[in-house]
């Protein structure tokens, strides 16, 4: 995948069986509606390509990421937490402490501000956003860090300055996707309730093309 400027890592649960589902359509439709770009470990299937390779090279390559830590219940079935996004958040953080490439700027999610002092007390002093398990949250906590992040491109590159619509604008959006989304998927012959990462990106990225309300 071809290496770009707004490129997003996004860190956070990918099966469905968390209920993150919820979280992670609206949190994708955010970072494109924005301009931005999502990189994640979905984005391709390599059976010959180890897993922990693939993020650090997406790591390397993504100047932001989004880092969701809010899944760490015990798993019912192993009675063990899932530390992927402890894991991924520490390589990112370690990339931009360490790392010779460009400064990284991350977001830190959880479900409340200061819930991570009770299993990640290192992480004191990271300013982490709340979205309290609601998707309109989390909507307005991404659209108003990826709005900081274009501010901060005027001020040290002197471009062209660009507001971002409200976060309940960007939500209501999204309503709309997915409200077209199941007759998109009829028109190119795939069902709506099983759509793979690759598929739902190039229909996302459709559809924001023929509903841009505001310049990118």
């Amino acid at each position: 995948m071809p290496v770009r400027a707004h490129s997003v890592f996004l860190n956070c649960p990918f099966d469905e069986r968390g209920g993150y589902k919820k979280l992670f359509d609206p949190l994708v439709f955010t970072v494109y509606d924005c301009g931005f770009f999502v990189r994640c470990g979905l984005e391709s299937i390599d059976s010959g390509e180890i897993r922990f390779n693939k993020i650090c090279q997406m790591i390397r390559e993504c100047p932001y990421g989004i880092h969701d830590i809010s899944l760490i219940a015990l798993d019912p079935i192993s009675g063990l937490p899932r530390f992927n996004m402890p894991l991924e958040l520490g390589l990112f953080l370690g990339a931009n402490a360490f790392g010779r490439t460009r400064h990284k700027v991350c977001l830190v999610l959880d479900t409340e501000r200061h819930r991570y002092q009770k299993f990640c007390s290192d992480l004191a002093g990271v300013d982490i956003a709340a979205h309290a398990n609601q998707p309109k949250k989390l909507v307005r906590e991404v659209r108003d860090w990826l709005q900081a992040q274009l501010n901060h491109d005027v001020a040290s590159r002197r471009v062209h300055r660009e507001i971002l619509p409200d976060g309940d604008v960007i939500f209501g959006r999204f309503r709309e996707f997915l409200k077209d989304l199941p007759p998109l998927c009829r028109d190119r012959r795939l069902n709506h309730r099983r759509l793979k990462f690759s598929d739902f990106i190039p229909l996302l990225e459709v559809w924001l093309q023929a509903h841009r309300t505001f310049p990118h």
